[in-house]
């Protein structure tokens, strides 16, 4: 268990704005920060992270919370993982007890499998290091395409035994449970095992034997996959393996270096795709890291909304073979569709960039990226068109293949800059590229209204049918009570220790003002007439607060989105962040906006009265109901309780200044 002093040691440090930096890029916005929310996905940033009031929302999906939050959803870890995360990240020891074996069969089971990875990522790395097959092969290959031992360090690189089994058997030896070898994949279950049974050593051998090894890490620099190249030149052999999809593992999300790549992104304000491990470790070696690789997947929409978080600028540097243009092809129409700014490069003689770079020195091949770097379209138009000068039919075929790529672009500023360069280009009136694109869009926009109708759950018939059910229902009054239990809690959270002045009685009736704070009169006015919350999260919150009252403090704002309960930290978020600010224009007008704290005593008020009044209606026709089924003296009995209630509500409605007309 962490310490009580630590945690808030950790929360204090890990600023919400630095932590929430590492994964996406934020731009200032008035008092707030903006980005790309990383928890859905988006194209215009609606995600607003207040570094003043330590805490971010997303007004596109709601998500919201603080630092700890935030590293939990994204990372998906516990609340005391995530704490251990932003320690380790701020340097801040945490003194816990070593966990017993039982203790640790407790654990979860993704908990488990991410131990499994860091093992075997610090295996392969010794392995290579201290064993002679390591040393030789495995490091002598790296050598061979001349990583220098600190590139070699930093990205982990390692080396796994020809031995059908060594590291299952290492694994095991250190306490690693055979099952969570197997689920993270990364030792494979034998035909011999029979289904049902316990799995031993005997049942597993290695995925990975003989292969020198590329760790794969996720957004939080955890070990997640590995990917292992043979050295065998046996061609049945395949050349790649790479981890199966996991539990932690999905590798349509994950790009290999932008772990340690992001912050060089975010600096640049641009990306540069490459195809393999070896392509992004040879660009770190001479000095840019801004670069990513999918891993072993041609590239996702997921894999392009997680670079869209950090840059919209990319350029691609696929390799110049048949293979690399194919690729090239097939991302590019993607990248365009999500918005990115693309632009491509070439290497010359079918060369990579692990190639390229190891044939020129390390100033020339950053000269090469600067001076040969391309806008995308113009590069295509440009190309098709000398293809096809001379052949009418084929420079059809390229108009439309360049109106089709335009056509992808969801910026209509950006899309007609394009139609007017590319009308020059190809020397073809720019009225007609623009009607061509526009046809596109418009059957891209029915297809997606198509595809969206068709995924309904209901049919029209069954829609239709809905509708008639629900006209011919009976009339009854419902209550819904979230409105005054959510603004009762806002006013707790934000403005409970602010000191108000009321009206109280003595034991001899006397009237006389006492002092309070405003969170001690909303909560004294609820126990009073025995008010109870219906919605069960706004119960949560209101006995949060009532349980720091009983211990004489009296919860701030930081106490709630400090929360270890995530539904209680977002839920002060919602409420505390504003999604627009007040101009201090408006002054210049002599126009005053008051502030929401003058008014804070106020709106209890008139908030507990209308909460009293809407509880007093809902019993009444509660016991109205019971009406039809008591005796003839239960109903006089009722009829007088309402007649009671009645004045009673009365009195209300007065104070809520309500004139009830009969």
């Amino acid at each position: 268990m962490i310490p009580k002093n630590t945690v808030d040691k950790i929360i204090d440090a890990a600023h919400v704005e630095d932590v929430i930096g590492e994964f996406i890029t934020l731009k200032k916005r008035g008092a707030n920060l903006l980005g790309l929310c990383p928890f859905h996905g988006e194209k215009s940033p609606s995600f607003t992270v207040s570094a003043v009031k330590g805490i971010y929302k997303c007004f596109g999906c709601g998500k919201s919370g603080n630092s700890v939050n935030f590293i939990m959803d994204h990372l998906k870890l516990s609340y005391p993982d995530a704490l251990r995360w932003l320690a380790k990240k701020y340097n801040i020891e945490i003194v816990e007890r070593e966990i017993t074996p039982e203790e640790r069969e407790q654990q979860t089971e993704r908990e488990s499998m991410l131990i499994v990875m860091q093992y075997a990522a610090r295996y392969f790395a010794e392995t290579m290091m201290n064993t002679d097959e390591g040393r030789s092969i495995g490091l002598g290959y790296f050598k061979e395409r001349d990583l220098r031992d600190d590139i070699i360090e930093k990205f982990q690189l390692g080396y796994s035994l020809e031995e059908r089994n060594a590291f299952t058997v290492a694994a095991i030896k250190n306490s690693y449970q055979p099952k969570y070898l197997a689920k993270t994949g990364m030792s494979i279950i034998s035909n011999r095992y029979v289904e049902g049974n316990e799995l031993t050593q005997a049942d597993l051998f290695d995925r990975y034997a003989g292969r020198v090894m590329f760790p794969i890490h996720d957004d939080g620099g955890r070990v997640v996959a590995f990917g292992g190249r043979t050295l065998s030149s046996d061609k049945k052999v395949a050349k790649y393996i790479n981890s199966p999809e996991t539990e932690i593992y999905n590798k349509s999300k994950i790009l290999y270096g932008l772990w340690m790549g992001k912050r060089a992104i975010q600096d640049a304000d641009c990306c540069y795709l490459v195809e393999g491990y070896m392509d992004v470790i040879a660009m770190h070696q001479v000095g840019i890291a801004n670069v990513v690789a999918s891993s072993g997947t041609s590239l996702t929409v997921e894999q392009i909304k997680s670079i869209h978080r950090f840059t919209k600028n990319i350029v691609v540097l696929y390799d110049g073979d048949d293979a690399g243009q194919k690729a090239s092809n097939r991302a590019i129409p993607l990248l365009l569709e999500e918005g990115m700014n693309v632009k491509l490069l070439l290497f010359p003689d079918n060369d990579d960039p692990d190639s390229f770079s190891r044939k020129v020195t390390v100033q020339e091949f950053k000269d090469y990226l600067q001076n040969n770097t391309e806008d995308f379209l113009k590069f295509k138009a440009k190309k098709l068109t000398e293809e096809s000068k001379n052949d009418p039919i084929k420079r059809a075929g390229v108009i439309k293949d360049i109106v089709e790529s335009i056509s992808l672009i969801p910026d209509n500023i950006i899309r007609s800059i394009y139609i007017r360069e590319c009308s020059n280009i190809m020397e073809i009136e720019e009225s007609i590229l623009q009607l061509e694109v526009n046809k596109i869009r418009r059957k891209l926009a029915a297809k997606t209204s198509s595809t969206n109708y068709s995924e309904s759950s209901t049919t029209p018939e069954e829609n239709l049918e809905s509708e008639l059910l629900i006209e011919t229902k009976p009339e009854k009054e419902t209550f819904n009570f979230d409105a005054e239990e959510e603004r009762l809690l806002v006013l707790l959270i934000k403005y409970g220790n602010i000191l108000i002045t009321t009206q109280a009685e003595d034991e001899m009736d006397v009237e006389h003002e006492l002092e309070i704070t405003l969170g001690e009169f909303i909560v004294f006015e609820l126990w009073r007439d025995g008010i109870a919350y219906e919605n069960p999260l706004y119960q949560a919150v209101l006995d949060e607060y009532i349980e720091q009252l009983k211990d004489q403090r009296l919860p701030d704002v930081k106490h709630f989105l400090q929360s270890p309960n995530p539904l209680i930290s977002s839920f002060a978020v919602n409420y505390v962040i504003d999604k627009h600010e007040v101009s201090p224009k408006w002054i210049n007008f002599g126009v005053i906006v008051p502030k929401e704290i003058d008014l804070a005593k106020k709106d209890a008020e008139k908030t507990l009265f209308s909460f009293k009044s809407r509880k007093l209606n809902s019993y009444i026709s509660s016991i109205r109901e019971t009406l039809k089924t008591n005796t003839y003296d239960e109903s006089l009995e009722v009829l007088e309780e309402i007649k009671r209630l009645d004045i009673l509500k009365g009195r209300v409605n007065k104070l809520l200044g309500r004139e009830v007309i009969k």
